[in-house]
């Protein structure tokens, strides 16, 4: 069935959980789509995860309709969420509603993802005004890294608590259809989850929410080194990617890859007749 935003607000009315996952490209758009994930999010994160860089700050509308576009192209039924890159929403009504309508009408989403609370309401006023879904990010907001001094887990306080619900509260009423809790204690998500209408998805922030978002490099281990605390990796693909790219390189070295089953055959007489002093022989040989 075609999610949509009122499936979508369906699941969590009768208690039934959303699944979301980081997606980047066409390929695993289409495995994802498969599996019957809810929802994807073409995530900033892509800064991080396929460009290299140290934090989704450097990440452009064009990385993200680029990412966008290719991901939609491998869904039929899977709800796609693009995020709006720092300084994308930040600037002016103006250039919020006209980024969002870009990572709709060029990359094909279907929703757009915009980091803060009261300080944003008003681009998600405008943007949902435009018929364009929004979900709101709280919590560890990742553009804000600097301004937090690091990828810190956040409302562990009377005061930051008590703001991040109020944020809540606040970007419901102005018209987001979903809110993301990222890195909040468990029962502070909790508390938010009972108190809105939409849906919450958290990542970081324990099993209270009525949906959960991973990215999915971590889920399936594609990271040395880098396990937080709130993944649970649910394969070791990047160990056995490693594996298989190491076999192809031996293979290759080794002269053992191409063989015979995974070759093209053509008449001695063609190659005769193209290149009569050229020696035929059936045994694999340099040339």
């Amino acid at each position: 069935m075609k999610k949509t935003v009122t499936t979508l607000q369906q699941q969590k009315l009768e208690g039934r959980r959303i699944s979301m996952l980081t997606c980047y490209d066409y390929t695993t758009a289409c495995l994802m789509e498969a599996a019957g994930v809810d929802t994807v999010l073409i995530g900033d994160s892509l800064g991080m995860t396929m460009l290299g860089y140290d934090d989704t700050l450097p990440v452009t509308m064009e990385d993200m309709i680029h990412h966008t576009a290719a991901v939609s192209r491998g869904l039929k039924n899977t709800f796609l969420i693009a995020d709006m890159p720092f300084m994308s929403y930040q600037t002016s009504i103006y250039d919020a509603v006209m980024n969002a309508g870009r990572l709709m009408k060029e990359g094909h989403a279907q929703a757009v993802k915009l980091e803060g609370g009261t300080k944003v309401c008003e681009q998600i006023e405008a943007i949902t005004k435009a018929d364009i879904p929004v979900v709101a990010h709280l919590g560890l907001t990742p553009q804000s890294v600097n301004a937090f001094g690091g990828f810190k887990v956040q409302g562990k306080n009377e005061a930051q608590a008590k703001q991040i619900l109020e944020d809540a509260l606040a970007v419901e009423k102005a018209g987001a259809f979903m809110v993301v809790l990222e890195c909040i204690p468990e029962k502070l998500a909790t508390l938010i989850t009972k108190r809105l209408t939409i849906p919450t998805i958290g990542i970081g922030a324990g099993a209270g929410c009525d949906g959960q978002v991973l990215v999915y490099q971590d889920m399936l281990g594609m990271f040395e080194g880098i396990k937080p605390k709130f993944v649970k990796q649910f394969a070791q693909i990047g160990k056995e990617m490693k594996e298989a790219f190491s076999a192809y390189d031996e293979a290759v070295k080794a002269g053992e890859y191409p063989s015979k089953e995974h070759s093209f055959a053509i008449d001695d007489d063609v190659i005769s007749a193209i290149a009569p002093d050229f020696a035929i022989h059936d045994e694999a040989r340099a040339i």
